[in-house]
């Protein structure tokens, strides 16, 4: 067989396995996107691999650059990576895609036991522009309206149990005089 035809079957055996699985996405007939852990959970990552066209003689691509990985250490995305490619060199010469994306599966809490969520993205920012940042934030903190006692209790009462205002109290009645 050849690897044309070896991706062929390949890509043929995940679709049926991974149809309807929200958690597969096919990007093209060599590249794929799959989500190791549920949408809300912190601990959950997002594989991109991609065939090379000597696939499954050579390894795939395997990339973890996806923004939905943002909030993941580099540590963290390097430790995945080499562990992963671990198990592409255990497999190198067959279909391995749908072992790699269930090994992932069975082994997320290990993968991501020192995983700390990364809370932004500012890390590529340097010191002094975070510094002209806040300053330049608190000025406009200053500017804000404080309202009195009597005025967020006239707010209140005209608001419903979601604060937003009743339907139509902004418009305005047109009346014809003749």
């Amino acid at each position: 067989m050849t690897a044309n035809e070896d991706q062929e079957m390949e890509l043929e055996a995940l679709r049926s396995i991974y149809e309807g699985d929200d958690c597969f996405k096919e990007l093209s007939p060599v590249s794929f996107q799959f989500r190791i852990g549920d949408l809300d959970d912190s601990k959950s990552f997002l594989l991109e691999v991609s065939w090379p066209e000597s696939y499954p003689e050579t390894a795939p691509h395997i990339s973890l650059d996806a923004f939905f990985n943002n909030r993941i250490s580099l540590e963290t995305k390097q430790y995945i990576l080499s562990k992963l490619s671990e198990q592409v060199e255990a497999n190198l010469g067959t279909a391995m895609m749908y072992t790699l994306f269930e090994w992932a599966k069975e082994n997320q809490e290990a993968l991501m036991e020192n995983h700390q969520p990364v809370t932004s993205a500012v890390t590529l920012i340097s010191n002094s522009d975070v510094m002209n940042n806040s300053t330049s934030v608190s000025k406009k903190k200053e500017k804000k309206e404080q309202l009195t006692k009597a005025q967020k209790r006239k707010l209140i009462g005209r608001t419903d149990n979601k604060g937003e205002l009743p339907r139509g109290w902004n418009w305005v009645d047109v009346v014809k005089v003749s």
